[in-house]
């Protein structure tokens, strides 16, 4: 005999819209503590809610956060992951400009792509929808969504930070890699410099998943010639000031800085997520795979700002990378003397500094 919430999930496909309603409402916080309820009958509670999601607006976002939560289990993911009809779906709701629910569907998306099937999003194509693309490619349409649609500008119901946590993903690949270090024929531009501009953004969301594509993008040692180019990413300028604070360097070091980096405000704050700063060290020392790359950063004094992030950001993960990174740039290249040697000692020396005193209190998404 089936218990009352087997027989809640047995509403999802009623033919009364109020029955749906209410079976979604009360379902959605069980879909992380029992995700077991819905995978009866060969999962035909999940297959009812992909059609719920094209319910009306409360109904589809309540099935929404359930797909959220029900995603991370695998056998979840590989039912919607490689349903194509129902990514056409969501691909439909997220370039709607009037979609209530679009943000729910970016979140679904930033688990789905975990999926290998997903990981041909950036060859896929459908039609254009005017009002968001003129490109029918579908990663085009999806970049357009976040570039256009940052802090409602596009939707008012949504903001379309998840989808940097898409973009994230699908960087991991060779093919993901390709598209964003390519310049589009629809609108001449190089996909990454698109997201470069969002390093500093409020969204902690938008800054994480951004950082994570631009660090997997720099595996890429062949693009780094246009990575560092100011005519062309000039990526070094949006690395680094998020791990800049408001210190003050010697005259020497500050006439040989980035201009961007050069005089910052005396209330200029560094990025205060430790897994954000990592990151962005982590593509610095990337970068730093070849002779130009660290030539680049030594002639732009990257160590002084790593020397002062080591400093006032107490957090280990972080005071590795920036010891790694330092490691590298004060390091002896092939044909030099032994000067670096004492300077790589000096350096290390400061980065071991004691550090100042600070206040204690200064992934697959789901929802609780």
């Amino acid at each position: 005999m089936p218990t009352e919430l087997e027989e809640l999930v047995e509403f999802l496909h009623h033919g009364n819209s109020q029955i749906r309603q209410i079976a979604c409402e009360n379902l959605v916080g069980y879909a992380t503590s029992q995700p077991s309820l819905f995978k009866r009958h060969q999962l035909l509670p999940v297959r009812d809610l992909k059609l719920l999601a094209r319910d009306y607006t409360p109904i589809a976002k309540n099935a929404l956060n359930i797909l959220i939560n029900l995603s991370a289990d695998e056998e979840i993911l590989k039912l919607l992951a490689e349903d194509d009809a129902f990514l056409e779906t969501l691909l439909k709701k997220l370039t709607n400009v009037k979609e209530p629910n679009a943000d729910e569907v970016a979140m679904l998306l930033s688990n789905l792509v975990k999926s290998e099937h997903l990981h041909k999003l950036p060859t896929m194509k459908r039609k254009a929808p005017e009002t968001v693309s003129s490109s029918e490619n579908v990663i085009d349409q999806l970049m357009d969504c976040f570039v256009k649609g940052a802090e409602g500008a596009l939707n008012k119901n949504a903001n379309f930070d998840y989808l940097s946590y898409v973009f994230a993903d699908l960087s991991q690949s060779e093919k993901g890699r390709a598209y964003f270090t390519t310049r589009q024929e629809y609108d001449g531009v190089v996909p990454i410099t698109k997201l470069t501009v969002f390093t500093e953004h409020k969204s902690d969301i938008r800054r994480k998943g951004v950082a994570s594509t631009i660090k997997n993008v720099a595996f890429d040692v062949t693009s780094h010639p246009m990575l560092f180019a100011e005519d062309e990413a000039n990526l070094l300028p949006y690395l680094l000031l998020p791990l800049a604070g408001p210190e003050e360097y010697r005259e020497e070091e500050t006439l040989s800085m980035l201009p961007d980096l050069q005089l910052l405000p005396p209330d200029k704050e560094r990025d205060s997520d430790p897994t954000i700063l990592t990151t962005h060290l982590e593509t610095l020392l990337l970068l730093s795979t070849t002779r130009e790359g660290r030539e680049q950063m030594r002639a732009v004094q990257v160590y002084p700002i790593i020397r002062e992030c080591h400093l006032h950001v107490v957090d280990e993960t972080v005071q590795e990378a920036c010891d790694r990174l330092v490691q590298v740039l004060m390091r002896d290249e092939e044909g030099e003397g032994d000067k670096t040697d004492a300077d790589m000692a000096q350096a290390q020396a400061k980065l071991e500094a004691p550090l100042p005193a600070e206040d204690e209190d200064k992934k697959v998404v789901e929802l609780f």
